[in-house]
């Protein structure tokens, strides 16, 4: 296989975007007769589009629609050339619909100019689109012209794709009666590239897959020469090499659209406001399931945000959120004995979710009785500290009880400590973010939402609070606010928190990983960052006062996670996580993405004893 090929392949694979590659078989060429349409939009713009039919459809046997929009490839190009694979999954394959795969305005096939999170716009003529009225417009299309269809429409993604399907739940046409929005980006602002604003360095090497325009059609990825080539196993050594995230910009990326864009806009101004896509979600009134993964180191916010959105907008719609023990698109991949990084979490995770969940939301709604329920639970939560799957009535659980847990002489309490902790942060000696170097080199990071933290407990810029061996089990089921009290003798800081699960020292897991010790593995259960100059409003920075105190709250993302009798909770905070995220210099700049080593500033830092971690307890 030529390597440009290969290197796309594994592109494709670690960020989720492309189906599994697997022995060819002849199923879908045998079953299906695949169409290429370009389909006008209402502005004149063509979209290249893949139609796979069933062979058998007739006038009376008609099939539902079943549709992915993306940015990624609808690979493979040219009707006699077939996918080994169609479909979320292969019971839905084999049990066959129309399947519909286009490209997006701008990519690939497709005509017209690529937006990242294209904006949606109020629509007063017809050259005012955005992917919600593409939706529609290639809906309507479908269905007047791929014959023996039974008039209903569903839609799928996964990460990218899954915002396409998102948005594509506005479209608002009434054909469309099902959407899966698959680990969907929400807002860029706090899924994928930036935290609560703070860059994602650990997204580097992603920026020509989304940066670099194509000149004309095409039918494989014009961007592959602008990928940086790996030197060293050591990946750590790449990003100490680079220097500053404004050396990396300016040597690698100067050019490259979307890094710009990030590079320039630091705070949440008018042009991420527009690509929010939560404040548009209003009036679905058909069915959704979104699904997520508890360890999806790219969209965790996206999915938990879309189906609190549409649960408080929305009430005709059919609303029910999935969220497992899952890495990006996890669900998609049958591993057999699941693992995320080293901890395992049960046996054929993804086929239960394909064939008992999947397979049924989109068989009831595009098959059966779309006016009446799928039977589906509103929240299928898997508990990654239990190891089951749970099912809620209401998401986050309405007997959930909020309970604060202080951060006092390195200790986890019910109640508030006097004094305070301190730390010493230089952002020339930065803390890891993981132990193992060869992620470094990884295209999107993984492993570290689960990861072993015991490299970062001792270190001096590293503060830890423990409590003492729970006496029974706890569940942490729903929204994780970090309450921090913090001062620090600088004028700008980061503030990284992790939650994490401490397990015995004579601990036995069920499946193990050759060579990890297991007792007293610190297993990293939740974690976030926060810029303490977005602690008022993320629309504009505000320095801190040298030395005075200063409240910084903030979201960790949620969890459902049992801390087991003689388990020990813990809480981790750090100004510096590096190379998952650009470093802070420490002094305030009103755009720190250009920050020089020169403005790098020490900085003394406490954090207070009336702080604390607010979480939702099941009682």
């Amino acid at each position: 296989m030529k390597t440009h090929i290969s290197v796309l392949f594994i592109l494709f694979f670690i960020l989720g975007k492309a189906q599994k590659a697997e022995q060819p078989d002849n199923f879908v060429k045998d079953n299906f007769t695949k169409k290429e349409f370009y389909i006008p939009m209402r502005d004149g713009v063509k979209l290249f589009t893949a139609v796979y039919i069933p062979k058998d459809a007739s006038n009376k046997n008609k099939y539902p629609f079943l549709m992915q929009r993306t940015c990624y490839s609808i690979a493979p190009y040219g009707e006699n050339e077939y996918k080994t694979k169609v479909g979320p999954n292969s019971f839905l394959m084999k049990d066959k619909y129309i399947f519909v795969y286009q490209d997006v305005r701008g990519r690939y096939m497709s005509e017209g100019t690529f937006t990242n999170m294209t904006p949606q716009v109020e629509r007063k003529t017809k050259k005012d689109v955005d992917e919600s009225t593409d939706t529609y417009d290639t809906i309507e299309w479908l269905l007047k012209n791929v014959k023996d269809n039974n008039g209903k429409v569903g839609q799928f993604g996964t990460s990218y794709p899954g915002f396409y399907t998102a948005v594509g739940t506005l479209a608002q046409h009434p054909a469309l009666v099902a959407s899966s929005p698959q680990a969907p980006i929400s807002d860029f602002w706090n899924d994928d590239f930036l935290h609560n604003g703070r860059f994602m360095l650990g997204y580097f090497r992603t920026f020509p897959v989304f940066g670099v325009q194509k000149t004309k059609p095409e039918n494989k990825a014009w961007y592959m020469d602008s990928f940086i080539k790996q030197t060293s196993e050591d990946g750590l050594k790449f990003y100490r090499d680079m220097g500053t995230l404004k050396d990396g910009y300016e040597k690698y990326y100067k050019d490259n659209f979307f890094m710009t864009e990030i590079m320039n806009h630091t705070n949440y101004d008018e042009f991420w406001q527009k690509r929010g896509l939560l404040p548009h979600l209003k009036n679905i009134n058909h069915a959704v399931m979104t699904v997520g993964g508890w360890f999806d180191a790219e969209d965790l916010s996206g999915p938990l945000n879309i189906y609190k959105t549409i649960e408080k907008t929305s009430p005709k719609a059919k609303n029910t959120i999935v969220m497992g023990p899952f890495s990006h698109g996890g669900w998609s991949q049958e591993q057999g004995k699941h693992f995320h990084s080293e901890t395992y979490f049960g046996d054929s995770i993804a086929t239960y979710y394909q064939k008992n969940i999947e397979t049924k939301f989109f068989t009831h709604y595009l098959k059966g009785n779309t006016k009446e329920d799928a039977g589906l639970p509103e929240a299928l939560m898997y508990d990654t500290g239990a190891k089951v799957w749970k099912e809620f009535a209401s998401y986050p659980p309405k007997n959930a009880q909020k309970v604060n847990f202080y951060l006092a002489d390195k200790t986890l309490k019910k109640t508030s400590g006097q004094g305070y902790s301190e730390y010493y942060s230089d952002p020339n000696n930065p803390v890891l973010s993981s132990d193992h170097l060869k992620d470094f080199n990884g295209f999107t990071p993984k492993n570290y939402m689960s990861e072993d933290q015991r490299f970062a407990v001792g270190r001096p810029d590293v503060l830890t609070f423990t409590t003492d061996a729970l006496t029974e089990d706890i569940t942490f089921a729903g929204e994780i606010m970090a309450k921090l009290n913090i001062s620090s003798s600088s004028t700008d800081a980061d503030f990284a928190v992790k939650l994490i699960d401490v397990y015995p020292e004579d601990f036995k897991p069920a499946e193990k990983k050759d060579g990890v010790i297991y007792g007293n593995y610190h297993q990293m259960v939740r974690s976030e960052i926060m810029p303490a100059r977005f602690r008022n409003t993320k629309e504009k920075g505000e320095a801190l006062v040298p030395d005075q105190k200063t409240a910084v709250n903030f979201r960790l993302q949620d969890v459902v996670h049992t801390f087991k009798k003689g388990h020990k909770i813990q809480i981790q905070i750090s100004s510096t996580w590096f190379p998952l995220f650009a470093l802070n210099p420490q002094k305030f700049m009103q755009n720190p993405n250009f920050a020089t080593k020169e403005d790098y500033t020490k900085a003394f830092i406490k954090v207070y004893g009336d702080s604390s971690i607010e979480a939702e307890i099941l009682k």
